[in-house]
């Protein structure tokens, strides 16, 4: 289980290139499993400084939600139904913030996600507070200050 974030996740590795990111010798890239299932169907608003693309192996749909540092928003959905936009892949730049949620009636979605450069502890945060959920309200149709506060979940910070 992934501590804060919730769901579940199995590190696959990182690459053997190294890259220096503000003085600090880091992978290129780094790899991992990621499962959400209707025992833990949120993925908890973090803020990540590394690239993150999911793909969507199999399960799903999952709606991913994007806060970007420019105050946009927006909800791309995880999914194999091209028909009504659901896409495999979503590439999120580093410095937005992200939540994940698994749509109601599906059993898991199992994702692959790539960081570039690595995941490291330092360069992620997790919960917000007020001030986070008044700059996003409105931003998109679907973000109110009640869908925005479940994103932050447990991680609610004063």
């Amino acid at each position: 289980m992934l501590p804060k974030e919730s769901g579940y996740l199995g590190i696959i590795g990182v690459s053997a290139q190294k890259i220096n990111v503000d003085g600090k010798m880091l992978a290129v890239q780094s790899q991992n499993y990621y499962m959400l299932t209707r025992e833990r169907p949120i993925n908890y608003l973090h803020w990540l400084a590394s690239d993150d693309t999911h793909i969507l192996v199999e399960g799903g749909p999952v709606d991913y939600f994007i806060f970007h540092p420019d105050g946009r928003a927006e909800k791309v959905t995880l999914g194999f139904n091209y028909a009504a936009g659901e896409q495999p892949v979503v590439a999120v730049p580093g410095g937005c913030w992200k939540a994940l949620r698994l749509r109601e009636g599906a059993k898991y979605a199992l994702m692959v996600n790539t960081l570039s450069p690595e995941f490291t502890p330092d360069r992620v945060k997790i919960g917000e507070n007020a001030t986070w959920v008044k700059r996003f309200a409105g931003s998109a149709p679907w973000a109110t200050p009640q869908t925005l506060r479940e994103f932050i979940g447990p991680n609610w910070t004063p």
